[in-house]
């Protein structure tokens, strides 16, 4: 039987479906009604155009997960990959058996043409564990396919477990990545006249402010325009906001963003977006039916209200996932323009694929323009995590040397984050590290320990004049001031 997936998608089913039995907007109501997710996997008989099951069931039952849109569609992908793998031998997903399972794992680990790594495949494995999980509980099979063997081993799972891979930049090396391979300069910092990329102070700012904010990918790039100040604060003042809805996890937390990163943002804001956004007005005046437009920002409550859908709505910026940022108009200077601070050329925010192919053509030219004078590339190339690794490599050995000083005896390091964690947890600099990176536990924060030693990483005053172009200090000894709620300069002495 063959098979074909569909995703839902309400607001496609509002203003296009054509029924004479059911109109788009009554469909759309019962989704809601229904507590049926957009994302949720639909999978449907190629032939009769009917629900398969028990996968249909199962992918409703994960929307009730409260997933995230991109999540679902990702696990509705695995499992009909599964399906197929299921079908190419002759069975169906329910008539699984421990071998066809190991047998789909090699395959997609070791002998498809481009194997996926260790953590893909845990994710893929956990997702089939769910499913046949959910099977048993449903009365669609007796008991689980896979068995568990001694000491808890489990057939599908990844063979070997992989730390975090942190890997973190130079001075040097970010300046090249920034200047040279998104800005479109020579090594030599001149201006070259051949580059022809596109929107370089727009893709420098967006490495000045995931530089210095530390956030992920996600919470800097969509980021918005008043959650930054820009147009509500005189320029090149440092910015707070919180993150919720574009946060992993949804764990919410307070971003800092410094000076001189929102100094590199508006310049880009300045010199760049007004360009952008008059290119894509007229896309968005076409378009502005299916957007977010909004008619009132309350800065001081952090709220937006507006019309979506032909409804009057009013959101937290911090509430806010990425798809209604992404959507999320004003009236500006040329007409409609995106709230969000990012723009490309059809006026809304870049997407996940459009920042990877920024990186992608920057790595290319970085290679290409590489002489003498270049820093050390490593084998691959980087990407845009790789600046919150080193955001947190950097906070953590400034912190470390404000506090205590340098300590050239790893023994002596390690007793003194002992001593933090039992009698000092404000100021301690793991725990400020993981409050800023958000991360879940701690534990997670420890993996950066074996890496504040590394002397490439060590110098006078952490990331002087790295982000924006005022080559002053200040940024880190600023991020730092503001951990422990001191005047900026208070830190300088080392103090």
């Amino acid at each position: 039987m063959k098979m074909l997936l569909f995703s839902v998608n309400s607001k496609v089913v509002r203003n296009h479906l054509e029924s004479p039995v059911l109109s788009g907007e009554e469909a759309a109501g019962l989704l809601v009604h229904r507590s049926i997710s957009d994302g949720t996997p639909i999978y449907l008989d190629d032939e009769t155009m009917m629900p398969v099951e028990p996968l249909c069931s199962w992918g409703r039952n994960m929307s009730y997960a409260d997933l995230a849109r991109s999540t679902l569609k990702d696990y509705g992908r695995i499992m009909a990959r599964f399906a197929g793998h299921q079908e190419g031998r002759g069975h169906d997903v329910l008539s699984a058996t421990e071998s066809d399972l190991v047998a789909f794992k090699r395959v997609r680990t070791q002998l498809q043409g481009r194997p996926i790594g260790t953590s893909a495949w845990g994710k893929e494995s956990g997702l089939l564990d769910q499913f046949f999980g959910f099977a048993v509980d449903e009365g669609y099979l007796p008991q689980r396919p896979v068995r568990v063997a001694a000491r808890g081993r489990n057939p599908l799972a990844p063979r070997v477990r992989r730390g975090m891979d942190i890997r973190h930049l130079t001075l040097d090396q970010y300046r090249y990545f920034r200047d040279v391979g998104l800005g479109g300069q020579r090594p030599d910092s001149q201006v070259d006249r051949t580059f022809r990329g596109w929107a370089p102070h727009r893709n420098r700012a967006g490495s000045d402010l995931a530089l210095g904010s530390g956030a992920r990918w996600q919470e800097w790039a969509t980021v918005l325009l008043p959650e930054l100040g820009i147009g509500v604060k005189p320029p090149g003042q440092a910015a707070e906001f919180t993150v919720q809805a574009c946060a992993k996890y949804g764990k919410t937390r307070t971003v800092y963003v410094p000076e001189d990163a929102v100094g590199s943002v508006d310049t880009y804001v300045l010199l760049e977006r007004p360009e952008l956004t008059a290119a894509g007005a007229g896309n968005l005046a076409r378009r502005h039916r299916d957007l977010f437009v909004i008619s009132r920002i309350d800065h001081e409550s952090g709220r937006v209200r507006g019309t979506l859908d032909g409804v009057l709505r009013e959101f937290d910026m911090q509430a806010m996932p990425a798809d209604l940022r992404r959507i999320t108009l004003y009236e500006g200077e040329f007409g409609l323009e995106a709230l969000t601070v990012f723009v490309c050329r059809s006026g809304l925010m870049p997407g996940a694929d459009s920042w990877k192919r920024y990186r992608h053509a920057a790595w290319r030219r970085m290679q290409d323009q590489a002489d003498k004078t270049t820093p050390r590339l490593p084998a691959k190339r980087w990407r845009w995590h790789d600046l919150r690794h080193t955001y947190a490599l950097q906070l953590l050995s400034y912190l470390e040397r404000v506090m205590d000083g340098e300590e050239s005896d790893h023994a002596a390091r390690r007793r003194r984050h002992d001593r933090y964690l039992s009698g000092h947890i404000r100021h301690n600099p793991l725990l400020i590290v993981s409050r800023r990176l958000g991360h879940a536990s701690p534990e997670t924060t420890y993996a950066y320990l074996e890496y504040t030693d590394d002397l490439i990483n060590e110098f006078e005053e952490a990331f002087s004049g790295w982000v924006g172009d005022t080559g002053e200090e200040a940024t880190y000894a600023q991020i730092a001031a503001h951990a422990f709620g001191l005047e900026p300069g208070a830190l300088r002495g080392g103090q």
